[in-house]
C-alpha cells in the first residue's frame, strides 16, 4: 500500500522560519470562517481592515505582539483576540488597537488584557496618541479572576487612558461593535468618541444583565445604540453609518491634533556596507557556535560605520556608536561571554550614551556572565551589577534584539523584558532561558546523581540519558521565539532581513517622542 506523502523538513535558515510563518498564518486569520462570515454579513469591517483603512495608505504598520496568546489556552485566541501596532495617520505615528470580534466576540483573555497594556505602556513612553477601535463582548468570564481585580489588570488600561489624556497625548475611539460593562470605560473616558449607527452599542449592563438585575426587558439598539449616546447621553461625540466612515472621522480628528509629524532623520541615511539579506546566511545550524557579531553589524548600520568604544579592552562586549536610517544609536553587542572588563565597559558606555542622549540597541547572543572560583572572587558578580544598573536607570529610549542565545543573568545585563525597552523582539532562530537546555539539563542531572549515590545506588548513563532528554526537550520549547511572543515576552518575532527596517522605524517614532534625564544609582566601586 502505498505510503502518504509528507512535506520535505525545511533545512537551512528556514527550519527557523517555519514554526514562526506557520503561527503568524494562524495570528493573521483572526476567527473562523464562519464567525468571519457572520461579522461581515453585519456590514462590519474585521480588525486588521480597519487598521488598514485607518493607517495613510502604503505605510507600513509595525505590529506589536502579532503572534500573543498563540497555544497558551485549550482553544485558539488569535492575537489575544486585539490587534494592537504602532502606524501613520494622517502623517503622525499612532498606537492603534483594534478589537477582533471574530475571536470569541473581542473578549478579554488575561494575555489580551496584558497585551492592550503593553500597547499603551508603549504609547505613553514615545509619546503616541493612542486610537481604540472598540469591538468587544467585555472580559472572557470564566478566566475573570485573572482579568478584573489586580493592579495590571483591566482597570489599568482605563487609569491609562486618563493619564495619558492628561499628559496630552490624544485618546480617540471609534465603537465599532459591543461596548460592554467595563469596557464601556474605554469610550467614555477617551477624548472623542465615534460610534456607528445600527453596529455599535455601549452600555454598562447588557440587555440580559438589565433583565436579570432589574425586570426591565429592552433590545440592545434602545439601551446603548448610537443615537442614544449621540443625542441624550452625550457618551459619543461623532454618528458615523458604517465602519468607513467612521475611520474617516477618525482621520479628521488626528488630523487636528498636536501631535507632530514624523520626523527626519538628523543624517541622510546610508545603505550598509553589507546587503541586509545576508543577514540569515550569518546564522550558524549549530545554536553553540557563535554568531558573528562585526558580520551582522556591517549589514544593519549606515555605511559610515561604528565607531567604536575601547576596542581593545573587554573584548566579548562590542560597544559603539552608529546610525541605522540616519538615526544616531549607541550599540552594545555580544560577542562571547560577559567578563568583569566587558561588564564595566558596557556600564561606563551605557553612561555616555545617557549623556548625550543617544539611543541604545541591545544585541543578544549571550550565554551569561563568566563563572569559576577565580571570576568569583574578582568580584564579577559586582562588576556585572554595575552594568545591569546602568542598563536599569538609564531613560534614553532603549531597544533589545535577541539574535542568538540570551540567557541568565547575561539577558538582564542585555536589557531583557524586565529592564524597560522600548520595544523588544527575536530573530525565529533565537532562545531565552534561564540557561540553555543542555547545561539545565546537567546541573540537574548533576544533582540527581548526588541522591541517588547519597542512597548508596550508582548513576548509569542510560539511566543519565534517559533524565537528560526530557529536560532538554522542555527548555527548547519554553526557549523557542514562538512561546517567548505568545506570553508577551517580547514584541515580535522579526526576520534578520527586516531587521534594519525594523529598527529604523522604532528609532524614528524614538527620535520624536518625549526626552528623560537619567539619574544614575550607586555603582559598587
Amino acid at each position: 500500500m502505498p505510503q502518504p506523502e509528507t512535506a520535505a523538513e525545511p533545512d537551512g535558515y528556514d527550519r527557523h522560519r517555519a514554526p514562526v510563518a506557520a503561527a503568524r498564518k494562524a495570528a493573521l486569520l483572526g476567527g473562523s470562517a464562519e464567525s468571519v462570515a457572520r461579522h461581515r454579513a453585519r456590514g462590519k469591517l474585521t480588525a486588521r481592515e480597519r487598521v488598514t483603512q485607518l493607517l495613510d495608505p502604503g505605510t507600513a504598520f509595525m505590529e506589536v505582539g502579532q503572534l500573543a496568546a498563540h497555544g497558551v489556552y485549550d482553544h485558539a485566541v488569535p492575537s489575544a483576540a486585539i490587534v494592537t501596532g504602532i502606524g501613520l495617520v494622517c502623517g503622525r505615528l499612532t498606537m492603534v488597537m483594534a478589537n477582533d470580534a471574530t475571536v470569541k466576540g473581542g473578549t478579554y483573555y488575561p494575555l489580551t488584557v496584558k497585551k492592550q497594556i503593553r500597547a499603551q505602556k508603549i504609547a505613553r513612553e514615545n509619546g503616541l496618541p493612542c486610537i481604540y477601535l472598540v469591538d468587544s463582548g467585555g472580559a472572557f468570564l470564566p478566566m475573570q479572576e485573572d482579568i478584573f481585580p489586580d493592579e495590571q489588570h483591566f482597570g489599568m488600561i482605563f487609569r491609562n487612558i486618563a493619564e495619558m489624556s492628561a499628559a496630552g497625548l490624544s485618546q480617540i475611539a471609534a465603537v465599532m461593535g459591543s461596548c460592554t460593562a467595563g469596557g464601556a470605560y474605554i469610550p467614555a473616558m477617551c477624548d472623542e468618541t465615534v460610534i456607528v449607527r445600527g453596529t455599535g452599542t455601549i452600555f454598562l449592563g447588557g440587555p440580559q444583565l438589565v433583565q436579570a438585575a432589574t425586570g426591565e426587558v429592552v433590545d440592545a439598539e434602545t439601551l446603548g445604540g448610537a443615537l442614544v449616546h449621540t443625542k441624550s447621553s452625550a457618551v459619543a461625540d461623532h454618528l458615523a453609518e458604517s465602519d468607513a466612515h467612521a475611520l474617516s472621522i477618525v482621520r479628521k480628528i488626528v488630523s487636528r491634533s498636536p501631535t507632530p509629524p514624523l520626523a527626519e532623520p538628523p543624517q541622510a541615511p546610508e545603505s550598509p556596507a553589507e546587503p541586509a539579506g545576508r543577514l540569515a546566511d550569518l546564522v550558524p545550524d549549530d545554536p553553540r557556535r557563535r554568531i558573528p557579531a562585526r558580520d551582522i553589524l556591517a549589514c544593519l548600520i549606515d555605511h559610515g560605520g561604528l565607531a567604536e568604544y575601547r576596542a581593545g579592552y573587554g573584548t566579548t562586549l562590542i560597544c559603539g556608536t552608529a546610525a541605522i536610517g540616519g538615526f544616531p544609536v549607541g550599540i552594545v553587542q555580544n560577542d562571547g561571554v560577559l567578563f568583569s572588563e566587558s561588564a564595566q565597559k558596557g556600564a561606563n558606555f551605557i553612561e555616555l550614551c545617557c549623556q548625550r542622549n543617544i539611543p541604545l540597541l541591545f544585541l543578544h547572543d549571550i550565554s551569561g556572565f563568566m563563572v569559576g572560583q577565580e571570576y568569583e572572587a574578582g568580584g564579577i558578580a559586582r562588576h556585572g551589577a554595575k552594568m545591569v544598573n546602568a542598563v536599569s536607570t538609564a531613560r534614553v529610549p532603549k531597544f533589545s534584539i535577541l539574535i542568538g542565545g540570551s540567557y541568565g543573568a547575561g539577558n538582564f545585563a542585555m536589557c531583557g523584558r524586565a529592564f524597560g525597552p522600548r520595544l523588544m523582539a527575536m530573530w525565529p532562530n533565537a532562545r531565552t532561558s534561564v540557561m540553555g537546555g543542555e547545561q539545565a539539563a546537567k546541573v540537574l542531572s548533576l544533582v540527581r546523581q548526588g541522591q541517588v549515590e547519597a542512597k548508596g545506588g550508582s548513576f548509569e548513563d542510560e539511566e543519565r540519558q534517559a533524565f537528560e532528554a526530557p529536560i532538554r526537550e522542555s527548555y527548547e520549547k519554553a526557549s523557542h521565539p514562538v512561546n517567548a511572543a505568545a506570553r508577551l515576552w517580547v514584541d515580535a518575532i522579526i526576520d534578520p532581513t527586516e531587521t534594519r527596517d525594523w529598527l529604523t522605524r522604532a528609532l524614528a517614532m524614538a527620535a520624536a517622542g518625549p526626552k528623560q534625564e537619567t539619574r544614575f544609582g550607586v555603582f559598587r566601586m
